[in-house]
């Protein structure tokens, strides 16, 4: 029983510790854990601070752009642009795209508000870049015209925007963008013409510039991933905060892969195609507290009055399952389900699977957690039968202590006799618990991170599964149930450990207060049918159902 008592200590003072922790971060302070406050842009970067250094001199600090002091002091044009599912912005400097709305999505906790990805407005930065670099050739900063053409998808299936700029360097860059129907991935092709007399090797860069201000600030308790993120089928999906290349640039060399900044819910991404090909991910601070997370790509040697052209996906949107694994190898990682992805993504399978039935995403969670449930019958009976046993013998445990609790040594032996006779392993209910954990943590992630239930209604109060329960119901109940869980359990005949099995329950659904109503969800779903076990289990051993504090 001592065993028992330190793993429950153990649980609590974790739990203690991390919630205290979650709270300093809620409340913009530094962890106990060194995670630094994350802080917004207070001004976009110097012009031409941002143009990255070519292959061979890469050093860390920016090439110097001729012409770029004078192409940034003109002002910009943006032109809009309406697909089916975004209505983004278009800057005549460089051709980037310094906005994208996501129509089919509203802001997280306010969805009469637009769902944002992009943005270049005073205060934060988000935005998409490319161009050339290698000489004094145009790119980002550098102006570009548009060219005549159709800006609203209306009824069509594609729609192709073109932008073109001066020749700079002896080079001319023509830029197009193609959108497709359904399809957050955008075709973007360069095409790079040397109007020049000598020959030329220009290098193209992809990147994606923005502050540090996390989205996901908002919430309480718990902590996604927000960041940048790199793959490459050598070192796989690698993930960097921030942080982590604010003092030192990081630059990776490989062989394929891709560049993203992802954050609950929704990626944006540079995609090279093909995906195989020589490159350099590059990561690195910018003046103005902005952060690029880039790829550099080598184009072939240009003669005089030769051209190429270079294709690449830029995808900005939500982390759609079906569409991220889609699009190119390891993509969907960036649906971001930590050390559990090995199990994550087939339960995630199996979620949508239920939702194909039912149609409904909250009885979907429902339906899976009853489902794991069965599966795991066997062992949870198991451990509930071990707890009966436990609870049955109670009375001459608490007697055995009295009996013994000035010879502790006497009380063990006593009790190792007792579980001997009774044919009782004291860790009985808690190995087959411990065995299911690591599928629960996953389904935990599975929900916090599916952006498919995010403004999915279940029924009556609760219109959107990502966001917490407006009135607090499902955590009420979710308290209560977990009460009436410790009443079913074997009560400890220490009172110390006694009294903490009451205030474990307390402590963990202060949390559920703060979480999105599809995980408290989950949680009463489990709750509901563990409490139906295990007093369907006590009264076919004929032990006590409940027990009481002390």
């Amino acid at each position: 029983m001592d065993f028992r008592r330190s793993i429950l200590w153990v649980i609590f003072t974790v739990s203690v510790i991390f919630l205290y922790n979650s709270w300093l971060r809620s409340h913009g302070e530094s962890g106990l854990f060194g995670e630094p406050v994350q802080t917004t842009a207070s001004a976009p970067a110097a012009a031409g601070s941002g143009v990255p250094s070519a292959l061979a001199s890469r050093s860390g600090a920016s090439a110097p752009v001729a012409g770029a002091a004078s192409a940034a002091a003109q002002p910009a044009t943006l032109t809009t642009v309406r697909t089916d599912l975004l209505d983004l912005k278009l800057s005549s400097r460089g051709g980037s795209v310094v906005y994208a709305r996501l129509l089919k999505y509203g802001a997280q906790g306010d969805s009469s508000k637009p769902m944002v990805l992009f943005d270049d407005v005073p205060g934060h930065t988000y935005v998409a870049q490319s161009g050339l670099v290698g000489g004094d050739f145009p790119n980002h900063e550098t102006p570009m015209t548009l060219l005549p053409g159709p800006l609203d998808m209306g009824q069509a299936d594609t729609l192709t925007v073109r932008l073109r700029s001066p020749v700079v360097g002896g080079l001319q860059l023509t830029r197009s963008y193609t959108f497709h129907r359904g399809s957050y991935a955008i075709d973007v092709r360069d095409t790079v013409v040397n109007k020049g007399d000598t020959s030329v090797q220009p290098q193209l860069y992809l990147q994606l510039v923005r502050d540090a201000d996390d989205p996901s600030k908002g919430t309480h308790f718990y902590h996604t991933f927000y960041g940048a993120a790199v793959y490459d089928s050598s070192s796989k999906f690698q993930k960097f905060e921030f942080k982590d290349f604010a003092d030192q640039p990081k630059t990776i060399h490989a062989d394929d892969g891709w560049a993203a900044i992802v954050q609950q819910y929704f990626a944006t991404a540079w995609l090279p195609q093909p995906f195989k090909g020589p490159r350099e991910f590059y990561l690195r601070k910018l003046p103005g507290g902005l952060y690029a997370t880039g790829v550099m790509l080598s184009l072939p040697r240009l003669a005089a009055g030769a051209q190429a052209e270079s294709s690449q996906r830029l995808f900005v949107g939500p982390e759609l399952q079906k569409q991220v694994e889609s699009l190119a190898p390891g993509f969907e990682l960036v649906r971001d389900y930590g050390w559990v992805t090995i199990i994550a993504r087939p339960l995630f399978w199996v979620l949508e699977q239920v939702h194909r039935l039912l149609g409904n995403w909250g009885w979907s969670i429902i339906g899976l957690t009853v489902l794991l449930k069965l599966v795991f019958f066997p062992l949870t009976a198991a451990s509930y039968r071990s707890m009966a046993r436990m609870k049955a013998v109670g009375p001459r445990m608490t007697a055995l202590r009295e009996r013994f609790k000035d010879d502790p040594q006497a009380m063990n032996a006593a009790m190792v006799e007792m579980y001997r006779k009774e044919k009782i392993n004291p860790l009985g209910g808690c190995l087959p618990v411990v065995i299911q954990i690591p599928v629960f943590i996953a389904l935990y992630w599975v929900l916090l991170s599916s952006v498919e239930l995010r403004g999915a209604p279940w029924l009556g109060w609760i219109h959107d599964l990502s966001a917490k329960d407006p009135f607090y119901v499902l955590p009420l109940v979710m308290t209560a149930t977990s009460f009436l869980q410790v009443k079913l359990n074997p009560t400890p005949p220490d009172p110390m450990q006694a009294r903490l099995m009451w205030i474990m329950p307390l402590a963990f659904s202060v949390m559920f207060f703060f979480f999105p109503a599809g995980l408290v969800l989950y949680w009463l779903t489990n709750n509901i049918f563990s409490i139906a076990q295990q007093w369907f289990i006590n009264r076919k051993m004929g032990v006590p159902e409940f027990s009481s504090p002390k």
